[in-house]
């Protein structure tokens, strides 16, 4: 038997496993597949599963899920002329592996094309804007979301006509100030709180006055309003007590007048008290007559 064809099932064998592998190839869920021919794009493959193709036909892989690139923190100068240090975030991944391929060819390649886009987008988007827009303590009034947004918008349009990558999100993570401008800033940012606080303390000292002086007219109404009830009151006690007197007076005229004089003995009169009249007083009367002196 001839030497070769001992050695013959096993090349065989070989030869099928290899033709196999240069033919049959898989395709992932999280992946693309471009097969080329020579160099030259042939299709594009989105499905995953079991695929063939040409032993002479070349598979290449692209991961077709989400790509975080992070550019390094670059400086840029807002319409009122502020410096700002700004640290991004892109958010992206391969649209069309035809032209990814024929562009950038692999991922490093294409965040140093995104990084270009990304800060010329940023330099033009925050040189529209003043640093107060961008930075307040008010919600309201700032801009960025609705600035991001149509970087974000532009970004995706750049980079998927030219490099078949799609931005699905542009995002600050931080912005800064520089070194060198922090301490002017905080200063100018202590005096305009120190601006704020007087005018507060101002505003509040006027509506102090204010309060207080309606106060005070208020309590002069009250006081008055009270002061002439309390006249009215005390001059119908006085009305009262009159007319009180008046009937007691008519219906025993000699008891009254006794009374009264009693009345007065008990004012006047004490253990210290030393009181020198004539004969025809009439405080004597009672004392000197009885109740005969009251008549």
């Amino acid at each position: 038997m001839p030497r070769y064809r001992k050695y013959a099932p096993p090349g065989i064998v070989a030869a099928i496993l290899l033709l196999g592998y240069l033919t049959f190839f898989p395709v992932k869920e999280t992946e693309f597949v471009l097969v080329t021919q020579f160099g030259r794009p042939v299709r594009t493959i989105t499905d995953a599963g079991l695929r063939a193709k040409w032993p002479f036909q070349v598979a290449n892989y692209f991961d077709r899920r989400l790509r975080i690139y992070n550019p390094r923190p670059s400086e840029f100068l807002t319409r009122d002329k502020k410096n700002i240090v700004v640290n991004s975030y892109v958010a992206w991944r391969i649209e069309d592996p035809q032209r990814f391929l024929e562009t950038v060819g692999e991922p490093v390649a294409a965040e140093m094309r995104l990084h270009d886009i990304v800060w010329s987008g940023l330099s033009a988007a925050l040189g529209t804007h003043d640093l107060e827009s961008l930075v307040s303590p008010v919600a309201a009034g700032i801009q960025t979301g609705d600035l991001l947004d149509h970087l974000t918008e532009l970004t995706d349009r750049a980079a998927l006509d030219r490099y078949g990558i799609h931005v699905v999100d542009v995002r600050i993570m931080r912005l800064n100030l520089p070194e060198q401008n922090k301490q002017s800033v905080y200063a100018r940012m202590r005096a305009e709180r120190q601006r704020i606080a007087r005018q507060y303390r101002a505003e509040g000292e006027e509506q102090a006055l204010s309060i207080r002086a309606d106060a005070d007219r208020q309590k002069e109404e009250i006081v008055s309003a009270a002061y002439k009830e309390a006249e009215k009151i005390r001059g119908a006690g006085d009305a009262e007590s009159t007319r009180i007197y008046g009937q007691a007076y008519s219906r025993n005229p000699h008891l009254y007048k006794l009374l009264r004089t009693l009345d007065t003995y008990k004012k006047v009169l004490d253990d210290k008290t030393t009181a020198i009249l004539s004969t025809d007083s009439e405080l004597l009367k009672i004392l000197m007559k009885g109740e005969a002196g009251a008549k």
